[in-house]
């Protein structure tokens, strides 16, 4: 009976495993039926591939991990291949315009760039800004923080120059950026993380940036809650393990 209970657990793993890889595989072959995504291929292959290589990590394995620092127009991006736990630097971005002002959006419309701890949750190879990577904005702390009905949405990493709100990347570098987030989600990473800080938060910046705004008591709070997270992705260069308390906090 145990060997015959054995042979269906075996069985039934090769089918999970079949059905994982028939549908981690299609979604690169679903993006590649859009034009502007072959012409990212085509264009930035071998690009990806040798920053990949370059830091030890299968393009075949990848996973990815996003960090945003609004003041420093600063994007970074981490990878690892996703069997292990520590992620490693890669390669930084300019981004090449921003909205609003340091802080967190609340509302639709206040043209501000969110500050908190996101992931992809949309590619879109037909954007109006040529492809993009939407995020999970508003995520639970937006949420739980904003006292207004509507919050706003459609926050996006995306090609061209222009923003309300969002982090443009120039259609070169984007094509780039999408791909690695194409390989990581064919990889099997659904929820790939993007973290926004307003800028680097090491203590010596901090103190300064209270300085310059300490008349705004809750929005200096926020910032010494995302400190802690900020610090502990910084020390650690693993993915952080997030709740969210009632009114918002986020807990490490």
């Amino acid at each position: 009976m145990r060997k015959l209970m054995n042979k269906l657990l075996n069985i039934v793993t090769l089918g999970l495993l079949l059905f994982s890889f028939k549908h981690q595989t299609s979604f690169l072959t679903e993006q590649k039926k859009f034009e502007r995504i072959r012409s990212a291929f085509s264009e930035k292959q071998d690009i990806i591939e040798k920053m990949l290589v370059e830091n030890q990590i299968n393009i075949g394995n990848v996973n990815l991990l996003f960090v945003a620092y609004k003041d420093n127009n600063i994007l970074e991006v981490f990878a690892k291949n996703k069997q292990e736990t520590k992620y490693k630097k890669i390669h930084s971005y300019t981004i090449c315009s921003r909205s609003g002002k340091l802080g967190p959006k609340k509302r639709l419309g206040d043209g501000q760039v969110p500050e908190g701890f996101y992931n992809i949750n949309r590619f879109n190879p037909k954007s109006n800004f040529y492809i993009s990577l939407g995020l999970n904005y508003p995520n639970v702390s937006d949420t739980r923080r904003s006292k207004e009905s509507n919050l706003g949405g459609d926050i996006f990493i995306h090609g061209s120059c222009v923003t309300i709100g969002c982090l443009p990347m120039t259609d070169n570098y984007i094509k780039e950026i999408y791909l690695l987030a194409v390989y990581a989600k064919n990889n099997g990473q659904d929820k790939i993380p993007v973290y926004i800080f307003p800028f680097k938060m090491t203590d010596q910046n901090l103190t300064t940036y209270k300085t310059k705004y300490h008349e705004n008591k809750e929005l200096i709070f926020f910032w010494d809650n995302l400190k802690i997270g900020y610090d502990k992705f910084i020390k650690e260069q693993k993915e952080l393990t997030i709740k969210v308390s009632e009114n918002g906090d986020y807990k490490y």
